[in-house]
């Protein structure tokens, strides 16, 4: 039976993101689609949708949204060899 292999956020059209909140907490590989970053605008726009996501969650939970303290791209990860 063929084994099923995940494709990279990258491939499926996603940029992942670390976020650090004021507080020290930290959220990871926060997905972000490709098509609004770049441009004048660089990685801004994620800043926006982060937001968003956050307020949406905190919504959710019941508590106030936390507040970006540093946001920057998740280093892409090295896909391991397969054990023969």
């Amino acid at each position: 039976m063929a084994k099923r292999v995940k494709s990279k956020p990258q491939e499926r059209g996603f940029v992942l993101f670390d976020v650090v909140f004021e507080d020290g907490s930290l959220a990871s590989n926060r997905r972000i689609p490709m098509e609004i970053l770049g441009g004048l605008d660089g990685d801004e726009p994620a800043r926006t949708m982060i937001e968003e996501q956050e307020a949406e969650i905190a919504e959710k939970a019941g508590r106030p949204p936390r507040v970006i303290q540093n946001l920057s791209r998740t280093p892409a990860r090295e896909r391991e060899p397969k054990p023969v």
